[in-house]
C-alpha cells in the first residue's frame, strides 16, 4: 500500500480530498514536463528500434544465403570427390587393359572406360552449374553485406542524435522522475490506477485537467453550472462526462 499522509478517518473530509486533487494535480503537472522532454526525442527511439530491427532481419537473411552458400560448395565438393574417384577407376581399368586375354574383357573394360568418362563429363557439367549459382548467390551476399553496413552507419548515427538529446535532458527528467515517485507515494493506489489507466488512453497524457471557461481542459467539452460548482467546491474527486479526466478547479495551483 502506497503512503499516505491523510489519516484512514479523514480520508472523505473536504480538506483530504482538496490534498488529493493538488497531489494528482501535481502530478500530472510533473508527468507533462517529463512527457515534454521525451518529445524533444521525436521518432528517434522508434527509428532506431526499426533500424535495429531491419539490422536483424538482414542478419537472418545473410545466414540463410551463406547456409545456401556452403550447400553449393559441400555439392561442388561432392562432384569433385566423384571425379577423384572415377579418374582412380580409369587409371585402373587402363593398367587392366594391358593385361586382358581376350576381347570379351577388353570390351568390357571399355564399357567401364567409358562409363567413367560419362560419369567424370556429368560431374564437372554439374560443377559448372553450382558454380553459377555460387556467382549468383555471392552477389547476394554482397548485397545484403552492403544494406547491413549501410543500416548499421544510419543506427550508429541516429543513436548518436538520441544520446545527445537525452544527455541534454538527463539531469532534468532524472530530477522530475525523482519528483513523480515523492508524489505518487502520497497517492492511494486506487486513485493512482485510475490515474494510469487514464493517463494510457489519453492520447496527450493528459488524466487531470482544469475547467476552463466552464469546459473540460481536456476534451474541451462544456459541462453544467452545477457539476463546476462541485469541482470548485472540491468535495468530491469528479470527472469529465465526455471523455472521463479527472477535473479540478482552475484556482488549483494557486495557493
Amino acid at each position: 500500500m502506497a503512503t499516505k499522509k491523510i489519516k484512514e478517518e479523514d480520508q472523505f473530509s473536504a480538506t483530504a480530498i482538496s490534498k488529493k486533487l493538488e497531489g494528482l494535480f501535481e502530478l500530472q503537472s510533473v508527468d507533462s514536463q517529463i512527457d515534454k522532454l521525451q518529445i524533444l526525442r521525436g521518432e528517434l527511439p522508434l527509428e532506431v528500434t526499426d533500424l535495429e530491427s531491419e539490422i536483424d532481419k538482414l542478419n537472418e537473411h545473410l545466414k540463410s544465403q551463406s547456409d545456401i552458400d556452403e550447400q553449393l560448395n559441400n555439392s561442388i565438393s561432392s562432384q569433385e570427390q566423384k571425379i577423384e574417384e572415377a579418374n582412380a577407376l580409369i587409371e585402373k581399368y587402363n593398367k587392366q587393359q594391358m593385361k586382358v586375354r581376350n576381347n570379351r574383357e577388353f570390351d568390357a573394360i571399355n564399357k567401364e572406360l567409358e562409363f567413367q568418362g560419362l560419369e567424370i563429363e556429368l560431374s564437372n557439367k554439374k560443377i559448372k552449374g553450382v558454380g553459377s549459382e555460387l556467382e549468383e548467390n555471392a552477389e547476394k551476399i554482397k548485397l545484403i553485406k552492403a544494406k547491413i553496413r549501410t543500416k548499421k552507419k544510419h543506427l550508429k548515427n541516429k543513436k548518436s542524435e538520441l544520446d545527445v538529446i537525452i544527455k541534454s535532458t538527463e539531469k532534468e527528467e532524472d530530477k522530475l522522475t525523482s519528483k513523480k515517485k515523492k508524489l505518487q507515494k502520497n497517492i492511494e493506489d486506487r486513485l493512482m490506477s485510475v490515474y494510469d489507466n487514464l493517463r494510457t488512453v489519453s492520447k496527450n497524457g493528459l488524466a487531470v485537467v482544469k475547467v476552463e471557461r466552464n469546459a473540460c481542459g481536456g476534451c474541451f467539452s462544456s459541462i453544467t453550472s452545477q457539476h463546476h460548482l462541485n469541482i470548485k467546491l472540491r468535495k468530491d474527486i469528479l470527472f469529465c462526462e465526455n471523455c472521463g479526466r479527472i477535473l479540478v478547479p482552475d484556482d488549483i495551483d494557486q495557493k
